[in-house]
């Protein structure tokens, strides 16, 4: 059937309306009133609360996991408001002033959502030998002692139109505590679907949250929880590692997803196991990787470059930055170490909240942490949290966001 259409003519009525719209709208500038606009708008003030540039938070308990060589660090808001709310696990990026410079660091929050109704929240933090803010945060940091937080952050949370009902979480250390969240959620009616967790630990006495989960499952059929013993056997434990016929064992005959976290360690191990499973991809899901502590061990990385100390010139606005980097550590380090307060949240190359410009050098990016988009590599971006020098190399890095 043909489609009738008119198509006007443009006039010069037309053409002159349109010459003399920038004079109109001048004139209606004009005309305006010049009042500031005071209007309070409720959905402006939810959107500056949910997410806001940071959180002040102030350590208000400090609970002492000693077996286990970790720490709950329990935040209020400083300014005695609610604490941002947050899916169960998520995580908060916390900036910590640590001798001349400030460094960022992602922790997943191990609290129930319904904590931040209280405003407060908790994260768990587990010794890092070797590391540049975990030991530091357990031995200096004290109740009384003030930080900026972000808003909850990442994806790595129950969703039930992605995710099967039946979640099975493969844990590790400190891995557990974005299941510690997820279990309180499923107990306070906030979450709604089964979790089985299996959590490997080296023995019973270095268990982290046993008490918590056990008082969890005492309170809902929802959760429960499977402890591997790598180096102890011991009756109502499994013995050794998380393992793809371990997993079968407890999944059931239901649908399931997987959720993975842990040391990086536990993900190389885990991440073959589960590929027996034979799931779709979307099935399997993981928490940020983070920055691996062995980039020479990845494929196709220069040996050459392993242990080598480079320069690196940091251009920041007007100011321009010389220091030593590590080959074996992400760019990212190094700046902070320098005491230049860059801007980094999730600190694994995948949020992109670190994004800089390489002028100058080569870099290496493992495939693993490498969430940059088409054009970031097309004009040579990098995410200086996961990316390593092969050289002496210049990058412009953006301002610090709080």
């Amino acid at each position: 059937m043909a489609l009738n259409v008119k198509v006007g003519l443009i006039g010069l009525l037309d053409m002159l309306k349109f010459a003399n719209l920038a004079k109109k709208r001048e004139q209606y500038i004009a005309a305006s009133p010049a009042e500031e606009i005071k209007a309070d708008y409720p959905i402006n003030n939810l959107a500056k609360a949910m997410h806001p540039d940071y959180q002040p938070l102030v350590i208000d308990e400090i609970i002492d996991h000693a077996a286990a060589g970790a720490k709950t660090f329990v935040f209020k808001r400083a300014d005695g408001q609610p604490a941002c709310y947050f899916r169960a696990g998520q995580y908060i990026s916390l900036k910590l002033p640590i001798g001349d410079s400030f460094v960022t660091r992602p922790y997943s929050i191990s609290s129930s959502p319904k904590w931040a109704l209280e405003g407060k929240l908790a994260v768990t933090i587990k010794t890092n030998p070797g590391g540049f803010a975990a030991d530091w945060m357990l031995e200096n940091l004290k109740v009384g002692d003030e930080i900026k937080g972000t808003e909850g952050l990442g994806s790595f949370y129950y969703e039930k139109h992605r995710d099967q009902k039946h979640v099975i979480a493969l844990a590790g250390g400190s891995g557990i505590t974005p299941f510690l969240s997820m279990a309180y959620a499923i107990r306070d009616g906030i979450e709604d679907f089964n979790l089985t967790i299996l959590f490997g630990s080296r023995n019973e006495e270095v268990i982290l949250f046993k008490d918590e989960f056990d008082a969890i499952m005492a309170q809902t059929d929802k959760v429960k929880v499977v402890h591997i013993l790598s180096e102890e056997e011991k009756d109502g434990y499994e013995k050794g590692f998380i393992t793809a016929d371990l997993i079968k064992k407890y999944a059931g005959e239901d649908p399931y997803s997987i959720f993975i976290c842990g040391p990086e360690a536990m993900y190389r191990f885990v991440a073959r196991e589960v590929e027996k499973l034979g799931l779709e991809r979307k099935y399997v899901r993981q928490e940020f990787l983070g920055a691996t502590k062995t980039v020479w061990k990845q494929p196709e990385y220069p040996q050459a470059c392993r242990d080598k100390v480079f320069k690196l010139t940091v251009k920041q606005g007007p100011n321009e930055t010389v220091c030593d980097c590590s080959s074996n550590e992400p760019i990212l380090v190094a700046i902070e170490r320098a005491g230049i307060k860059a801007p980094s949240r999730c600190r694994s190359g995948e949020c992109g909240w670190c994004r800089s410009r390489v002028i100058s050098g080569d870099v290496f990016v493992p495939a693993e942490t490498d969430g940059r988009r088409w054009a970031d590599k097309q004009c040579t971006e990098i995410h200086p949290c996961a990316s390593f020098a092969l050289s002496d190399i210049t990058i412009v890095v953006p301002g610090e966001y709080y």
